[in-house]
């Protein structure tokens, strides 16, 4: 007997707090019910798996709830704290805070449900990239964190006997070790002095002595993004350099190379098209990987593990992608300085099934059941025009909510197996549309069968025109001489230029004929 559904949920910050309310479906004219109600804070993350949410105010404390109760796991008093992270599970808690001296360490590893202080270091400061310093697996079975010129591995299972063993890496600036499961990490050394930056993968095994097991080479490179697959077979690796050598873009220069533990590819994707990489994402089984590519319009395509092409989304105004959980649905879209276009697509019978808007979203992602998809307007991106819309999975409008100021909407982590295929939903919403225009069609047929048709019939809806057009026709003719067309009757300027270009073409023939007229 399979096991019920969770409920999906979604967690808003707003200015004043935060609060978690039930998932759709909303009754149509109803406000989302709250599970927790608004709680000061001023930040929010959850654990991986969805089973933790970390709730901190800065410099002050870090609070660790449980999802299923929402009710508090443990609450630390952290004064400085600048950082804080839940491992996958939800089991540690890392925390960075302000330091005076090397003597005093500011990065600490908490053990959740004792808040005991597992493992500590100095850290004289810390990025997006090097953030948290400690990267867990999914099943939280390895540990490591990049130190200098190496990479250092500790058991999870007892931090206090500090790292076990580490690899050796001169020059290493990040890393990202693959999470399902923990086999590899991967890590990249920027180009100096003439030698060309690099990406290389290890595995994460103490017996494999840091042998190199893929690489990949490069020029002109700055920094580099790593997008790691389910299964930890294939890398993903956007190279990005600061300056374009060719001059065609401003924001630099972006490179996709694609390398795999077999050794099977290591090189560049072959994308059709020149421009920046502007998106890219692997589906959840890990063996398709879909990218958004190229000079607007920008062009979409589905490669396989092979890095063979295997569908082409076409060309649009786009720069983002988002898989769904489940695999079978693709969004395609078109954020930030964009105008907000979406197209959703059914990948599994390779087709367009709806087109929406979303402007000025900031933020967009699928829901964990794979049926519904969330944009948002946040702050401080936006300032203005705040809100959340939910779309069903072919695009159309179920949910909108606007907000005066919004800092972060997220929909709950949950495992998509334990959701139910979708195949069911989109058949019943597709007979549900099939119903609707059995119905419209069968109104028609009674309302022309139905005796004569009323007097006062409604005239034609003509084209809008707005009100500053109301002058384009005279403007038209200044401008044109009366040869722009206006669609409808002439105006009295038209009328007398062309009265005037016919005059003084009967005259040019009449001159060119020499007609006995002219000579009288």
């Amino acid at each position: 007997m399979t096991s019920q559904a969770p409920a999906l949920e979604i967690l808003v910050r707003e200015p004043d707090g935060f609060s978690v309310w039930s998932g759709p479906p909303y009754p149509p004219g109803s406000s989302p019910p709250q599970r927790l109600p608004k709680t000061p804070c001023s930040a929010t993350y959850f654990s991986r798996d969805g089973s933790r949410l970390l709730v901190t105010v800065a410099s002050v404390s870090a609070t660790v709830y449980d999802c299923r109760t929402l009710s508090v796991v443990r609450s630390f008093d952290l004064p400085g704290l600048l950082a804080a992270a839940l491992s996958p599970t939800g089991t540690f808690l890392q925390t960075f805070q302000k330091s005076s001296s090397p003597q005093e360490k500011n990065v600490t590893v908490w053990h959740v449900d004792t808040a005991t202080a597992l493992y500590q270091h100095y850290q004289k400061n810390m990025s997006k990239a090097t953030w948290p310093m400690v990267q867990f697996s999914a099943d939280e079975s390895v540990a490591c964190r990049m130190m200098t010129n190496e990479i250092q591995f500790f058991d999870p299972k007892d931090f206090t006997k500090g790292f076990g063993y580490k690899i050796r890496l001169p020059g290493i600036a990040a890393m990202q070790l693959a999470s399902a499961p923990g086999s590899h990490v991967a890590g990249f050394v920027p180009e100096t002095k003439g030698v060309p930056a690099s990406v290389q993968i290890f595995s994460c095994d103490k017996d494999a002595q840091g042998q190199v097991v893929a690489r990949r080479s490069f020029f002109r490179c700055s920094t580099v993004q790593f997008h790691w697959n389910k299964g930890s077979t294939g890398l993903l690796v956007i190279a990005q350099a600061d300056v374009d050598k060719t001059n065609q873009s401003y924001y630099g220069e972006t490179k996709l190379n694609y390398l795999t533990t077999d050794r099977a590819f290591e090189g560049m994707v072959p994308l059709k098209k020149d421009g920046p990489v502007h998106d890219v994402q692997w589906s959840y089984s890990g063996s398709e990987f879909a990218v958004v590519y190229g000079f607007m319009p920008a062009r979409a395509t589905i490669f396989n593990k092979k890095c063979n092409p295997l569908i082409e989304l076409g060309e649009g105004p786009y720069n983002t992608i988002r898989w769904n959980p489940k695999g079978r649905f693709i969004v395609l879209a078109g954020f930030g300085n964009l105008p907000g276009d979406m197209a959703f697509w059914d990948y599994s019978e390779k087709k367009l099934i709806g087109k929406t808007k979303a402007e000025c979203s900031v933020t967009s992602e699928w829901a964990p059941d794979g049926c519904h998809f969330m944009t948002a307007t946040t702050a401080p991106r936006l300032q203005i025009d705040n809100g959340i819309k939910i779309f069903d999975h072919n695009g159309s409008l179920q949910f909108k909510k606007m907000f005066e100021k919004l800092y972060q909407v997220d929909w709950k982590p949950e495992a998509p197996e334990r959701f139910g295929d979708i195949t069911g939903l989109t058949t019943s919403l597709g007979s549900i549309k099939i119903e609707e225009t059995k119905k419209q069609a069968q109104g028609s047929k009674s309302a022309q069968a139905s005796g004569k048709a009323p007097a006062n019939i409604a005239a034609k809806p003509t084209a809008y025109r707005p009100p500053q057009s109301k002058n384009s026709a005279e403007l038209q003719d200044k401008l044109f001489g009366g040869l722009a067309s206006t669609g409808g009757e002439m105006s009295k300027n038209a009328l007398r230029n062309k009265k005037r270009r016919e005059k003084q073409k009967e005259k040019k023939a009449a001159d060119a004929s020499g007609s006995p007229a002219d000579d009288s």
